[in-house]
């Protein structure tokens, strides 16, 4: 499956902003997704995770009540919406596929397909 993330832009501290990511060449609807972050010079991080029916959805403590991760498997897009921005939100956005069940940990080799990343800037 290839994954397109899309999205990204220029915010200010407080914005709101919608990032999308779309499947070609397989549909979504068979594996959980997740958005993942990096930030320059930092180590790739777990945002959020939504399992293939929407039925279990999981977010890092730093994004917890502000983001939202939801998917559309009709469209093949899994969405992360995102308010009240902060500085520190500010990074490139992976979207995720995978196959594997939650185990208690997020983890990066949980993930068979990545998309190429979008970047959010968030200026104070």
């Amino acid at each position: 499956v290839q994954l397109q993330a899309s999205g990204g832009g220029l915010m200010q501290a407080g914005d709101s902003l919608r990032l999308s990511c779309t499947a070609s060449g397989d549909t979504l609807s068979t594996y959980n997704m997740g958005w993942w972050r990096q930030a320059p010079g930092k180590d790739r991080q777990f945002v959020s995770r939504i399992t293939w029916d929407s039925e279990n959805t999981y977010y890092a403590n730093s994004v917890k009540g502000r983001f939202t991760i939801s998917r559309d498997n009709a469209k093949n897009t899994v969405y992360l919406q995102m308010t009240s921005l902060k500085p520190e939100d500010t990074a490139v956005y992976y979207c995720a596929a995978s196959t594997k069940y939650y185990t208690g940990t997020h983890n990066l080799r949980d993930y068979e397909y990545w998309g190429q990343g979008t970047q959010v800037t968030v200026s104070s």
